[in-house]
């Protein structure tokens, strides 16, 4: 299926039994915001969560923002009122938790259908246990079945820390083996992913590290737990002011008409091939969205 190119640098998670998070959350600079009725919500404040993220979501005021509700697991006493909630809300995306194979998008997509859900609606997977990291390349491949409506993998380290008993050390070397199988999963399936969470949020060196280390292994952005993170987050996953100039300059030399049929040219001293226009070219209309948004 075809995204839309939109800045998912930033994704914040919001607990939907907070109403002063919630309102907080319409005067955030954020790409996205996780409404969230699953690890957040503790089981005796569930109902009061989903009522407190559909008055919100339907009062409006989020602007830009993409807004996605995480639902509990189908397989829970909340799940499927959950999704009945989100699929009445103007939301962009329910974001599934705990997605072993494709075949649990696959019933959250059939649910979908069955209750006439709005076909903006998408999507989203927490890549979150062994089984995921397993199945990571046929889960992506739902990317490409514009039926299930998948457009963003979620890394959610914290569980995946937990049911494989991997720590989650500075550099997460053992978790890199799993991130980058799910960079290229979603890649091959030709959908977003976004990196884990860095819990110490006060730790602003080392958060920026991760949000450096993410951004380099291909990271579309990373979810957060902190407002106060939102600033080192984009300016991670932002595209600098040289890489934009440098796109341009790439594109514009493709664009000459004596460069219409060559595969590689020259610009400043520098081989540069098609792909690298091609590479381009997402750079920029990253950055027009973002300066769209300001």
């Amino acid at each position: 299926m075809t995204i839309p190119i939109r800045p998912r640098r930033s994704a914040l998670y919001m607990p939907g039994s907070n109403a002063r998070a919630l309102e907080k959350a319409k005067s955030l600079d954020v790409d996205c915001l996780l409404l969230d009725l699953e690890d957040a919500v503790a089981p005796d404040a569930k109902d009061l969560a989903r009522t407190q993220i559909g008055d919100a979501v339907a009062a409006g005021g989020y602007g830009e923002r993409e807004i996605v509700i995480r639902i509990n697991g189908l397989d829970t006493p909340w799940g499927e009122t959950d999704l009945q909630m989100a699929v009445k809300s103007t939301a962009d995306a329910i974001l599934v938790p705990k997605v072993n194979a494709p075949s649990d998008l696959q019933r959250v997509a059939h649910m979908l259908s069955l209750h006439n859900a709005p076909s903006k609606l998408q999507l989203w997977a927490m890549m979150e246990t062994p089984e995921a990291m397993l199945n990571a390349a046929a889960i992506g491949a739902c990317g490409k079945d514009p039926e299930i409506r998948l457009s963003c993998f979620v890394m959610g380290t914290n569980d995946l820390a937990k049911e494989t008993r991997a720590r989650l050390t500075p550099g997460r070397a053992a978790m890199m083996p799993w991130l980058m199988t799910c960079v290229a999963a979603a890649r091959a399936g030709g959908i977003d992913i976004l990196d884990g969470v860095y819990n110490a949020f006060q730790d602003e060196e080392g958060f920026a590290s991760e949000c450096a280390q993410g951004a380099d292994m291909g990271m579309d952005g990373k979810t957060l737990i902190h407002p106060k993170q939102l600033a080192p987050c984009h300016a991670a996953f932002s595209p600098s002011v040289d890489d934009v100039a440098w796109a341009r300059k790439i594109n514009d030399a493709f664009d000459l008409p004596e460069n219409a049929n060559k595969g590689a040219i020259q610009v400043d001293g520098k081989m540069v091939e098609r792909l690298h226009a091609d590479m381009g070219k997402r750079v920029i209309m990253i950055a027009d969205a973002i300066a769209a948004r300001a």
